[in-house]
């Protein structure tokens, strides 16, 4: 008998994946999570039935919302990862020789024990001796921290339960604080294709915090519809053009020097949808 996997991308739309096996199963004080084998993407993660990963296409998301700011700046020393708790955006920020340190803010540490024994892909950065491992509010963190940031990427799920306040204007407020003085934030926007409405919603808010403000896309099939934005906000640094190029003995399956800059050319419906957010904002003030 086939198992099925229904899949939920939001309230209007599901999608189905043949499941294999089912690895794991459980409930944590904040969310249902589960790890199957697929024979289209391999080894999935899900939280409350929405995919978070995929060992088949998690490159596309770790790489360029790791890489994209980090070649951006051109030093970046300490980093935070705010969620990120499968290991993945970590990997790829351990790659930059310039990291002195990493601090990754999981309010969910059964992600991280998950990811650990099922995908240690992801998770072979928790052991570095650069990284420091919060299991704290990403948002209480950030309240706390000041001038410390080199780089802060908001690595979270959808916006629901408790990543809803990782969405709004006074986080990103807080997060300006614990920038320093040229730093750099990314945070993943969901698909603008369905999520257009939130797109222009963080737009609103970084526009209003930060000088520079860029969106950028990548390509994931397995978020449907495979469209994925991410929201890059600098203080200083343009971050179109890359300062450095990842080494050959990184073997990325995805970002390259090219598609940096090429990630920041939108679709025109999507640079519409911007200047009508901008309007609205100068509107109000």
């Amino acid at each position: 008998m086939e198992i099925w996997l229904k899949a939920r991308e939001n309230k209007d739309l599901f999608t189905m994946h043949r499941v294999e096996r089912c690895l794991y199963r459980a409930k944590s004080q904040y969310q249902d999570l589960a790890v199957v084998d697929s024979p289209q993407f391999g080894r999935m993660l899900l939280l409350d039935g929405v995919i978070q990963t995929t060992i088949r296409d998690e490159p596309a998301y770790h790489e360029m919302i790791a890489h994209v700011p980090l070649f951006a700046h051109p030093g970046p020393k300490r980093v935070l990862i705010i969620g990120g708790g499968d290991g993945g955006t970590l990997r790829e920020v351990l790659r930059h020789p310039e990291v002195e340190e990493a601090h990754l803010v999981e309010i969910d540490a059964q992600v991280i024990e998950a990811s650990r024994r099922y995908l240690p892909e992801l998770a072979v950065g928790f052991d570095d001796a650069r990284v420091e491992v919060h299991i704290a509010d990403g948002i209480k963190h950030v309240q706390e921290a000041k001038d410390l940031y080199d780089v802060v990427i908001v690595d979270s799920c959808d916006p629901l339960g408790p990543a809803v306040g990782l969405f709004n204007y006074d986080f990103y407020r807080n997060v300006r604080g614990a920038l320093r003085k040229d730093g750099i934030l990314v945070a993943q926007i969901e698909s603008p294709f369905f999520n257009m409405d939130l797109v222009k919603q963080v737009y609103g808010s970084f526009t209003k915090l930060y000088p520079i403000v860029r969106p950028y896309l990548t390509s994931i099939p397995s978020y449907s519809p495979g469209l994925w934005s991410f929201m890059l906000a600098s203080k200083k640094h343009d971050p179109r053009s890359p300062r450095r190029k990842p080494a050959e003995n990184w073997k990325l399956r995805y970002y390259t020097s090219e598609l940096h800059a090429a990630a920041f050319v939108l679709p025109a419906y999507y640079s519409q949808a911007l200047e009508e957010a901008a309007e609205v904002a100068d509107q109000a003030g």
